[in-house]
């Protein structure tokens, strides 16, 4: 987990970014709305309900010659049976409106098959209420109402492709107003996200993270049993041709990252039974199969570790702490938690387990557990200065959860100390800024953003952060644009960069471009969760395109 992920999360909601911000500023998603359907015959089916013993409907009742008018009676008379709940007179009465309505009605013609929709949604025939929505919207293309009927259905059936862009155009035409249209947009593309991330997961290839990012994830552990090992310059490395653990060590100390995995497979699968590296090389093969994204692998090398208990009990503690990572990232909450329990179980005066559990309990809004945790590993290794300065971090969570003012000024005070406490240590300026870009303070956020950059200059998380503090700030958009690209130039690994810009250039209007960025994201990150949720942002700025190019609908483009 690291305290790197909670510096490198966009702070924007899942998919309501990547849309056009309209007035209400919420969604975009889209919509080919006028996909074909497959439709069945209607008629036909209408001819088979006649052996009911609903009275059929007669012109002779009507006092009038005009078919028009004619129409009209008999929609009024299926509206009537269709409040007493009688759907399947409704139907013929709504039948024989669109029988007798004049073809130049093009909007009554429209509401009758709307109608007549609405009967069969009742009647749960999904098919018919999909069908007569494509009519409706056929003789009217902009039709809220049929448009977010055939949404519904589709939904129902799992058609989420459709459903989304029906969903989209209603969000559009409405101008994000109609709650219960934005909230069945998030559910389809979150399905849509699923759906999409498994395919691709299965032909996904591994991608060795930044050595920024694996810096970063490295550090999230302030007493890693394997550390000592790997920058030990005791044991000579030059002669001959290194092989195994000794070549993946000479690989970690060059930054040759991509040599790692298959130094430690050669250590492993080695015949010299008497290795003393085989459980460095496990654990090292399990931390980078873990950073590459290959958590099966991980979990294999890890549980390995894990369960043999002649290991020494540090090297088994991190594992556990690794392996509840992974757990967590593949939402498998019950198997996380029990591993952060049995790690202190196994050392329960190991700080590292109390900062990762804390941050665990932090996203799930245990929000006083995780300051329990925090505290705990601040009070066994109070000069770790990434437990430190998330542990104020779950204090100003709670202040502002309790609404306690008092401790909300002694949180920012406690902020300030840190900094001056841990001058070397970037995470403290990145997460006080985001803490001061929250409460709009943001002369100050952008002095802590700038003094990180002096500190790791070669860290991109904090330039994008202050591209987003610009637009929260004075909405200078260009200027975001220009810190993110640079970002970007200085790690081109930066997956975070990547989905921010994509999100600004859906505002601009910019939705090819904001695609590919999104489509960069997705390879680049590890986790399934994230893959569908850069899927979710994906799938609504594609659904955008298609209905700005294809209905002639332009979203309000603005601020962030």
């Amino acid at each position: 987990m690291g305290s790197s992920s909670g510096v490198g999360n966009s702070p924007f909601p899942k998919w309501q970014v990547a849309v056009g911000v309209a007035s209400a500023g919420a969604i975009g998603l889209v919509g080919y709305w006028y996909l074909k359907s497959n439709r069945s015959p209607l008629f036909n089916r209408l001819r088979g309900a006649s052996e009911e013993t609903v009275e059929e409907p007669s012109v002779s009742k009507s006092k009038t010659n005009d078919p028009f008018e004619i129409a009209q009676q008999f929609k009024s008379e299926g509206n009537d049976a269709f409040k007493s709940g009688k759907y399947d007179e409704a139907i013929r009465f709504y039948t024989k409106a669109i029988e007798t309505c004049p073809t130049d009605k093009k909007n009554d013609l429209a509401t009758f098959f709307q109608n007549r929709a609405a009967a069969y949604e009742q009647l749960k025939k999904w098919s018919a209420v999909i069908d007569d929505c494509t009519k409706a919207i056929e003789f009217n293309p902009k039709y809220e109402k049929a448009l977010f009927r055939r949404a519904k259905a589709r939904e129902t059936i799992k058609d989420y492709e459709n459903c989304l862009d029906d969903i989209t155009c209603v969000c559009l035409l409405q101008n994000f107003q109609n709650q219960a249209a934005l909230l069945m947009a998030d559910r389809v593309l979150k399905q849509l996200g699923k759906i999409h991330a498994e395919e691709a997961m299965k032909t996904r290839k591994p991608v060795t993270p930044s050595k920024v990012y694996i810096h970063n994830y490295l550090s999230s552990f302030s007493n890693d049993p394997l550390a000592k090992v790997l920058l030990e310059v005791g044991e000579p490395l030059g002669q001959g041709e290194l092989k195994g653990f000794l070549k993946a060590k000479l690989a970690f100390a060059t930054e040759k990252y991509d040599e790692i995995i298959p130094a430690c497979t050669e250590e492993i699968n080695s015949s010299e039974s008497d290795s003393k590296y085989i459980v460095e090389s496990l654990y090292l093969r399990a931390t980078f199969y873990f950073l590459c994204g290959q958590f099966k692998e991980a979990l294999a090398d890890l549980t390995t570790i894990i369960e043999n208990e002649e290991y020494d009990y540090k090297i088994r503690v991190n594992a556990l702490i690794k392996r509840a990572s992974i757990y967590m990232q593949t939402e498998e909450l019950q198997a996380c938690q029990k591993d952060y329990e049995t790690a202190i179980e196994i050392g329960p005066n190991i700080a590292d387990v109390y900062h990762h559990r804390g941050q665990f309990k932090l996203l799930m809004e245990k929000i006083n557990e995780a300051r329990e945790d925090f505290q705990k590993a601040v009070t066994l290794n109070p000069d770790y200065p990434i437990a430190y300065i998330q542990k104020l971090y779950g204090d100003y969570r709670y202040a502002l959860q309790m609404q306690d003012m008092g401790l909300l000024f002694e949180n920012m005070e406690n902020f300030r100390k840190a900094i001056k406490k841990f001058p070397n240590c970037s995470e403290c300026y990145i997460l006080f800024g985001q803490v001061l870009a929250e409460r709009q303070s943001f002369e100050e956020a952008e002095d802590l953003y700038k003094q990180a950059l002096k500190v790791n200059p070669s860290n991109p998380t904090i330039l994008v952060h202050r591209g987003l503090l610009l637009l929260q700030w004075k909405n200078d958009i260009e200027g975001a644009v220009k810190l993110i690209r640079e970002a970007i130039e200085l790690d081109k690994k930066c997956e975070f960069a990547y989905e921010t810009l994509g999100t600004i250039e859906v505002q601009r209007g910019n939705l090819l471009l904001a695609i590919e960025l999104f489509n960069k994201a997705i390879e680049l990150v590890r986790s399934e969760m994230e893959v569908v949720h850069l899927f979710s942002l994906r799938d609504a700025a594609q659904s955008q395109l298609k209905v700005t190019t294809l209905m002639g609908i332009k979203p309000q483009f603005g601020g962030i």
